[in-house]
Order: structure tokens, then C-alpha cells, then sequence
């Protein structure tokens, strides 16, 4: 069964740092590109970031500087490491691969 399970989401203040993880399973993970997706309420859902199967890194354009997209290949696992979070990154955020369905995904709440 084709499955992703995102973690590490919760609540943190402005300027503060989460990990998110997002496993795979039932996929060959380390062909496949995968990447970040939020969505805010009331709005849609947004790219956020992606990685290839190479390594190589896309970033919208909100969040470079700030967000890290990285993966493992041998824990099949794809990470996005946000710094410097601000209260307009506060969403639910989904990992994607083009051979999975969506995941629950995982809610982070930046506020004071």
C-alpha cells in the first residue's frame, strides 16, 4: 500500500524552528522527486518546496532562505526544516510524491 505519514508539525512562536518528516512507503522512494505543500485556511493549497531524485531544490519564493527541503533515501524519508517561521506560515502542511496519495498531513501554528 502506497502511504506518506507526515510528523513534526505543532505549535511554535514567530521566529522559532520545526522539522517536519514525511515517511514513504509501498513507493521507490529514491527515484521519485517529492516535495512540501501547505494550505492556510481559506486558501489553496501552495508548493512550498521539491526535491529531485538527484538532491536538487525548488523554493518558493516565501520561503527561501528559510526552509530546507532534504531527504534519506535509506529511511525513505523526506524532511523540510523551517527556520525563522513567521505567523503567514501557519498551515497544514503535506508532503507529495506523483505515485502517493495525500497524506493527513501535519499542522504548524506559528503564533505568540
Amino acid at each position: 500500500q502506497v502511504q506518506l505519514v507526515e510528523s513534526g508539525g505543532g505549535l511554535v512562536q514567530p521566529g522559532g524552528s520545526l522539522r517536519l518528516s514525511c515517511a514513504a512507503s509501498g513507493l521507490i522512494f529514491s527515484n521519485n522527486p517529492m516535495s512540501w505543500y501547505r494550505q492556510a485556511p481559506g486558501k489553496q493549497r501552495e508548493l512550498v518546496a521539491t526535491i529531485t531524485s538527484r538532491g536538487n531544490t525548488n523554493y518558493a519564493d516565501s520561503v527561501k532562505g528559510r526552509f530546507t527541503i532534504s531527504r534519506d533515501n535509506a529511511k525513505n524519508t523526506v524532511y523540510l526544516q523551517m527556520n525563522s517561521l513567521k505567523p503567514e506560515d501557519t498551515a497544514v502542511y503535506y508532503c507529495y510524491s506523483p505515485f502517493a496519495p495525500w497524506g493527513q498531513g501535519t499542522q504548524v501554528t506559528v503564533s505568540s
